[in-house]
């Protein structure tokens, strides 16, 4: 009883710890767009001038990908509303003009 009593504290801690390790991190692979990304994806496509657009949100920017990111007026109006969606600044965001071969092909 006595050798129980003294392992009694480092048995918690290795006990917490295994707890620790077996709880889900949320880094594992993600099979289905998140719905933050769904969500602004849709709202970009039906914003005027946006085309189709496809969107991709990671914990360090966002990538835009849509047919008419050549217009000017629409790439700032797309900056805006991304910016104002996730809180990233222009400096994280990526904005890239979707090739007419890529148009429709991606699912979503």
């Amino acid at each position: 009883m006595a050798k129980l009593e003294k392992l009694k504290y480092p048995l918690l801690i290795l006990a917490i710890g295994l707890l620790f390790l077996l709880l889900p991190t949320g880094s594992g692979k993600q099979t289905e767009m998140p719905d933050a990304d769904v969500r602004l994806q849709d709202l970009l496509s039906a914003t005027e001038g946006v085309g189709e657009a496809r969107v991709l949100i990671s914990s360090t920017g966002v990538v835009v990908l849509c047919s008419g990111a050549e217009d000017p007026r629409v790439r700032l109006d797309i900056l805006h509303a991304v910016t104002s969606y996730t809180g990233f600044g222009s400096d994280k965001i990526t904005i890239l003009k979707m090739s007419k071969s890529y148009q429709g092909g991606m699912e979503t």
